[in-house]
């Protein structure tokens, strides 16, 4: 079937006579070409090449045998200027090494890499294929063309393929034609490859050798030579006829090559035929096809078929939701602009957006596509623009023009346009997915644009998005790293009662923390007590906050109030998650004895006794002696007889009455 659906095309027989790419065999010898990158002699490079012409005096099989032990033993210690040496011996007298070491040589020669190795294996190899092909291996032309594509010798390659050729050498495809594929893109030599195929195409159809018989992939090389570079139809179909004759299934990209070239060529006839044909061999969706047919459309001008294009593909998904690549989109934004012609990629968004589902993902439309690539070519002013004369043009602008500016916008740090924008999609309608929320206010906020990212977060709570929790996370770290409590604190407020967002005492903690840190002791009790109405449980590190913020700024007496409430909440069972463990003990001690409350002191060590928590007296020892070496229990027995026993008591528990 694939044979009889490509007969469409006209053949065209091949040509015997060797073409004008390919030079004489042994120019390739030349330094040149083959440079010798060392400083050897010009003796040394002449030496390369001179291999015998005429067979002198012969040698006996003694001698022979001697020269091939030491040609052996030179390949295998890698001593390859004697392994020259003895092998041009042995063939200036008409004798040749046994085939294993021929190849052995050949291959040892060709996988040092440097020129002058690589150029004494290449006049081996010419040697051996004109006077004694039967001791050459096609693996060792393999692994020679391998080595010259290692060494990016691109002429030599070709004449090497051309000398089998010439000799009737006839290697299977698949040991060389790879490689050379490999070779001809690297180099862009596609056009040498073509003339190196139709010969081979040409010997593998007179001689009917079935082993010579081109891949898909080297045929595609083919043509691509014929469609992109030379732009030769008469070329293309000959190759394309020449598939058939082999019986070669060409495969998508074979399509999509001629599809480039027949719109190139305007011909939109023979574009429905290959659709036709396309079909016929089952290759759905076309979205390799669709962007050479753009390709060939944008080269020669046509955007009215560009657009008709991108168009018609949206028809073509076979149920699949696909889209083109950045690298077509990007050559149809440069198309258009080089026109300036930005109301015609308006437009074709517009027609696009009505022939797109519903349910489109974003980047998937070709909105996303066109505007994404005037970003990513550094013209994200022509993006607005597009957006702009989308408006004049009263169409419906889609997510995906708005999404790629927002990025942008976010790249550039340009969050107060980024956030009116966001008003501007809402207000249209239209719901912006979380992670392009989550972008937004993470630009806004670690560029300290607070407005910004509080006014999306509250959009985003407004579009009713599932999941708050990474923005708001986002907003509460970099509010602490940037030492804002007072917004923190406006920001929890404001969101306390969401249930989306799981409010826990650790964001009390965070907000007091940074108060208390600051130095600013009133705003961190308002922040304590509003927790406490809001019925968040401080924890021991709610406490912990405060008490060394008021022991710093000697407000002792606060200290004193919160160990009320402290102790309050240890006299019920639950304890109500406060862990009173050894930091909170030592904090309240040091804090009530510098203060002077040695009953609330007594208390605490009551309390800990209780649960077990051990205390280290030396510390409180120091603390008492700083602050109240001088006080004397006779005058304090008369003014507060209760505040003198606990002060004796705190003494006998320190050990200061010895």
């Amino acid at each position: 079937m694939a044979k009889k659906a490509l007969r469409f095309l006209p053949h065209r027989t091949f040509s015997n006579t060797c073409t004008p790419e390919i030079p004489s065999l042994y120019s390739f010898l030349q330094p040149s070409v083959f440079s010798i990158k060392n400083n050897q002699t010009t003796s040394l490079q002449e030496q390369s090449i001179n291999l015998p012409t005429s067979p002198p005096q012969s040698l006996s099989p003694d001698q022979v045998a001697t020269l091939q032990t030491t040609l052996q033993k030179s390949i295998i210690t890698n001593d390859t200027d004697e392994a020259w040496k003895t092998f041009k011996s042995l063939t200036n007298h008409h004798a040749f090494p046994s085939k294993p070491v021929t190849n052995s040589l050949i291959t040892n020669l060709s996988s040092h890499g440097d020129n002058l190795n690589l150029k004494r294996a290449f006049a081996s190899v010419v040697f051996v294929m004109e006077r004694k092909p039967t001791v050459l291996d096609p693996q060792t032309v393999h692994s020679m063309l391998c080595s010259m594509k290692g060494a990016k010798t691109v002429m030599p390659a070709f004449a090497l393929v051309k000398c089998m050729f010439k000799n009737r050498f006839f290697v299977p495809f698949n040991v060389w034609g790879s490689v050379l594929v490999e070779i001809s893109r690297e180099s862009s030599s596609l056009v040498a490859f073509l003339r190196v195929f139709e010969e081979n195409c040409r010997i593998a159809l007179d001689e009917k050798l079935e082993f010579m018989k081109p891949d898909v992939t080297a045929c595609n090389a083919a043509l691509e030579a014929c469609c992109c570079e030379l732009e030769s139809v008469s070329d293309a179909e000959r190759v394309v006829g020449t598939m058939s004759d082999l019986g070669v299934i060409p495969d998508e990209f074979s399509f999509g090559f001629l599809g480039y070239l027949y719109a190139l060529k305007g011909s939109n006839g023979r574009i429905d035929e290959l659709e036709v044909l396309m079909r016929r061999f089952g290759f759905l969706p076309k979205k390799w096809f669709y962007s050479n047919l753009i390709s060939g459309y944008l080269k020669s001008s046509n955007l009215a078929s560009v657009e008709s294009t991108i168009l018609s593909s949206l028809n073509d998904t076979d149920g699949k939701e696909w889209n083109f690549g950045e690298e077509t989109f990007c050559a149809v934004v440069k198309g258009y602009l080089q026109k300036g012609n930005i109301k015609g990629l308006a437009n074709l968004i517009i027609e696009s957006q009505k022939l797109e589902p519903s349910d489109v993902v974003v980047d998937n439309s070709i909105g996303y596509g066109i505007i994404s690539a005037c970003v990513s070519i550094g013209l994200s002013d022509k993006a607005h623009s597009i957006l702009d004369e989308m408006n004049a043009l009263g169409g419906s602008v889609g997510l995906g023009v708005y999404v790629p500016i927002l990025k942008a916008y976010c790249k550039e740090n340009r969050t107060a346009e980024a956030t009116q924008m966001v008003m501007d999609i809402s207000g249209s309608g239209l719901k912006l997915d979380v992670g392009t929320y989550d972008s937004l206010i993470e630009a806004s906020i670690s560029t300290q644009d607070y407005q910004s990212a509080f006014s999306l977060f509250r959009d985003m709570r407004e579009s009713r998005a599932p999941d708050l929790k990474g923005s708001y996370l986002t907003i509460m770290t970099c509010l602490m790293e940037h030492h804002r409590p007072e917004l923190m604190a406006a920001f929890l407020d404001e969101v306390v009662e969401d249930p989306r967002i799981e409010v826990s005492t650790h964001d009390w903690n965070s907000i007091i923390h940074a108060f208390c840190k600051a130095g600013r002791l009133e705003d961190a009790r308002r922040t304590f007590r509003r927790m406490i109405f809001l019925q968040f449980e401080p924890n021991e590190q709610t406490y912990l906050s405060l008490i060394n913020a008021y022991v710093l700024a000697e407000k002792y007496f606060n200290v004193l109030m919160l160990w009320n409430e402290v102790k309050q909440k240890l006299s019920v069972d639950t304890q109500k998650g406060i862990k009173f463990n050894h930091d909170l003990v030592d904090a309240f001690l040091y804090a009530m004895v510098k203060g002077g409350f040695f009953d609330a002191v007594m208390q605490v060590v009551e309390k800990s006794n209780e649960m077990k928590i051990f205390v280290d007296k030396w510390r409180y020892k120091q603390a008492f002696m700083e602050t109240h070496k001088k006080l004397k229990i006779a005058k304090l027995r008369k003014r507060n007889f209760r505040k003198m026993e606990a002060l004796v008591a705190f003494k006998n528990w320190a050990g200061l009455n010895s």
